[in-house]
């Protein structure tokens, strides 16, 4: 009797292993499902989510098919349950180990704009705007307001924000990522006015700021800028007028309607450097770092005029005889296209 006993203890013991095995198979291959998204997509996970929760997000949102097993994976992983708050990205065939330990880890996914040189503080405005998973901490600020923000003391932030592409993750605001354009300008524009040619005829940091925004507007092509910057110090320098359209344009504000007419070039304005010697009060746009670098250490060269060439670059020009027929060969060119 007590030797039957003792086997069929036994068996239940051998039952029982077996099935803890197989329980245990069970939960280690459910960490092994797969995605079913054939897409990337990009799951939030709330602060204060349970790992209870997130399992059954990831079934609400079908990024893994509901199993039984998943449930008991933080008895086997129990690091896999603490998990971050935050935005992560999902890409097909991931596994549900990679998920739950890309949470754990609380490695964001990174998002990323890339304000662009030459233009003004509102197209950026209305860029970040639209940008994904950035909160809107400027609605309802005044330009003067943000700048008071940013630590600026200035009216116009046009010109004192760095264009490039940066990168955030989801919850970032709008005022983060200019304060963070503005302390990348600063420093910039700082070392970039150490280290000046200190032949060139600006006063200070900011008139640098003024000189690379018009540069921005004159050329796209990088091998241009210095020979640009080389004609206003030249026009500087001799005392001449800078007589630059991009200065008439962000004068004429909303007037402008896409081409500059004569009366406009004759009309005052605090910007037509068609009427005003010297610089524009402020800067008309924002420059890359290529023409900060510009304005700060020009080419040398003796030339004091450029147009269009109409093949997407400039003539220059020593003389306004020169220039004239350069003029003409752009119209020339303008007529045959």
């Amino acid at each position: 009797m007590l030797k039957k006993l003792a086997i069929a203890v036994i068996l239940l013991g051998l039952m029982a292993a077996g099935g803890l095995g197989w329980s245990y198979q069970q939960v280690k291959s459910s960490l092994d499902m797969q995605v079913e998204n054939q897409q990337e997509v990009l799951l939030t996970v709330r602060g204060g989510t349970s790992y209870r929760g997130l399992l059954n997000q990831l079934v609400r949102e079908d990024i893994f098919a509901e199993s039984p097993w998943t449930r008991w994976i933080p008895r086997l992983e129990p690091q896999l349950a603490n998990l971050k708050s935050g935005t992560y990205q999902i890409k097909p065939a991931m596994t549900l180990q990679e998920v739950l330990t890309l949470v754990a880890s609380g490695r964001e996914h990174q998002f990323a704009i890339t304000l662009v040189e030459g233009e003004r503080f509102i197209d950026w405005l209305a860029q970040l705007q639209q940008a994904p998973h950035v909160t809107h901490a400027t609605e309802g600020m005044s330009e003067v307001d943000i700048a008071r923000a940013l630590g600026a003391k200035v009216e116009k932030l046009e010109g004192f924000l760095l264009p490039e592409t940066y990168h955030y993750t989801a919850g970032t605001s709008d005022l983060e990522l200019l304060r963070r354009a503005y302390r990348d300008m600063q420093r910039l524009i700082h070392v970039a006015w150490d280290e000046r040619d200190a032949e060139i005829p600006l006063k200070n940091a900011y008139e640098a700021l003024i000189m690379a925004s018009i540069i921005e507007k004159e050329t796209a092509v990088d091998d241009e800028r210095g020979l640009v910057s080389s004609v206003f110090m030249n026009r500087l320098n001799k005392g001449m007028r800078l007589q630059t359209d991009p200065t008439v344009i962000y004068g004429m504000g909303e007037k402008y309607e896409g081409r500059i007419r004569k009366r406009d070039l004759q009309t005052p304005t605090p910007y037509n450097t068609y009427t005003i010697f010297g610089l524009p009060p402020t800067p008309i746009a924002m420059p890359s770092k290529a023409s900060v670098l510009a304005a700060v250490n020009p080419d040398d060269s003796t030339y004091y005029y450029f147009v269009a060439d109409g093949k997407g670059g400039h003539k220059f020009s020593r003389t306004l005889t020169e220039h004239n027929r350069a003029v003409r060969e752009y119209l020339r060119i303008l007529r045959q296209q």
